[in-house]
């Protein structure tokens, strides 16, 4: 830590000795940014690169301290973190991804993948990792321009299979992540996954292109809470199951708690969503894991517009390549304290024992079809690019599939200024699909799945 602040010191004040030089390098290379009409313009920066600075600062003494400047910090590799160490950053202190790096920009040491068969029991974990405040970014402006860096891998040379974060924690114990902002990034901004005893307190999305938090299976024991901003993808997901691009290990996901979870302002284009997605993997011998999702609480969320527990197969690597033996198992999913300024819906697709929902502010004036909670599969056709010919369209979820859904309660969903509540039919809408006869020329296609409520 003091070797950063005395090279802070000295590119305030004097030049670089010779060592110093080598461990903070120079490079030059273009960047895309807004000019002052928001116009994307094409800019040639020299800049330093501090990722061996910064990695010999953190293993000297096991602290790496980021203090804010003008300019930002670039890293051309990922800081990569040892059991017992902890780095921090100014809050508005500005880590850059160098264009065309295209890894995580923080990861642990010991990230084991587990992407074609359960994770065992002893895979020598890292833990009491540490890391609080900075401004990550990769550089993405948008989706088609994302400065090289589309995937957030562990590493440059054979990645883990299926690593995707900013922020990456994968094989680990006791770990926080704190008042962090992640901004115009492609990847995760954090990844987690084959973790216990954790907490994410304070994360804050600006213009981001995907999840917030992501877990993969196996995870327990953890909070998530104060996760705000706007992202073009879920704020929060749950993934037991995932598609197999985006997670390094599967399993069983319980006893979570998130929390204090805000969608973004009115006006600004984001997904709003939190995903909770058990199934069961097969893996390419045969064999199979169930992949649960189980005692999760969730609570004091502010316009979030949809909760999506729901099946959905792997559209990227085409769905008969890539799907969940049969929907999923949810069991004691706890939502409480949900305040809707906006529409907003619970989608539930999943065999699912055990479903509370309490204390449910609807802000806004509901239309006489809306539910808050539905029962059931859904439909939706995926057409591709315009003219795309309508055999080549596929089916975005598992329309016929059936789910069975038991031991439901529902307190405290109210409209504004009620004192009672509504009634039970206005609030949850079991549904049966139908195929469609007119389809191609009509869209979706339906289906013969149906939600089955036991009351």
């Amino acid at each position: 830590m003091k070797l950063i602040l005395a090279l802070l010191t000295l590119w305030l004040f004097a030049p670089l000795t010779a060592l110093q030089a080598e461990q903070v390098g120079t490079g030059t290379w273009t960047e895309k940014g807004p000019d002052q009409d928001g116009q994307l313009q094409t800019i040639e920066v020299t800049a330093e690169v501090w990722t061996a600075a910064f990695q010999a600062d953190l293993d000297a003494d096991g602290l790496l301290h980021i203090p804010a400047r003008e300019q930002p910090y670039y890293l051309d590799a990922p800081l990569v973190m040892k059991s017992g160490q902890k780095l921090t950053a100014d809050a508005k202190a500005e880590i850059r991804l160098k264009p065309g790096t295209n890894t995580c920009m923080v990861r642990n040491e010991n990230i084991v993948g587990f992407a074609d068969k359960p994770v065992p029991e002893d895979t020598q974990p890292d833990s009491d990792i540490s890391i609080e405040g900075g401004i990550w970014t990769t550089l993405a402006n948008g989706a088609k321009d994302n400065h090289g860096n589309q995937r957030g891998y562990s590493s440059k040379l054979k990645p883990v299979p299926g690593t995707h974060g900013v922020i990456l924690l994968h094989n680990v114990r006791k770990v926080s992540v704190r008042n962090v902002t992640v901004r115009q990034s492609k990847p995760f901004a954090i990844h987690l996954g084959n973790i216990r005893d954790f907490t994410i307190d304070g994360l804050t999305l600006d213009r981001h292109g995907r999840d917030g938090v992501h877990v993969d299976g196996p995870a327990s024991d953890g909070i998530i809470r104060n996760v705000s901003g706007d992202s073009h993808d879920d704020p929060v997901s749950l993934t037991a199951w995932d598609w197999k691009q985006y997670s390094a290990s599967f399993g069983p996901i319980h006893h979570l708690i998130i929390e204090h979870i805000t969608g973004a302002p009115e006006g600004k284009r984001s997904t709003d969503a939190i995903r909770l997605l058990p199934g069961v993997k097969r893996f390419s011998d045969g064999t199979t894991l169930d992949c649960p999702i189980h005692e999760i609480t969730l609570r004091d969320i502010t316009d979030i517009r949809d909760f999506k527990l729901y099946d959905q197969p792997n559209l990227e690597v085409g769905r008969d390549n890539d799907f969940s033996l049969g929907i999923g198992t949810l069991k004691n999913i706890v939502f409480e304290n949900l305040t809707f300024n906006r529409p907003g819906s619970i989608q539930v697709h999943a065999n699912t024992d055990g479903l509370t929902i309490r204390d449910v502010k609807l802000l806004f004036p509901p239309p006489a079809s809306y539910h808050l909670i539905e029962l059931g599969p859904k439909s939706m056709t995926y057409t591709g690019a315009p003219g795309t010919d309508p055999a080549r369209w596929t089916e975005i979820f598992s329309p016929d599939l059936d789910c069975i859904v038991r031991n439901v309660s529902i307190t405290g969903v109210r409209t504004r200024d009620s004192q009672t509540d509504l009634a039970i039919e206005r609030v949850v809408k079991v549904i049966e699909l139908k195929l469609n006869p007119e389809y191609p020329k009509t869209k979706p296609k339906g289906g013969t799945g149906k939600g089955i409520w036991i009351r």
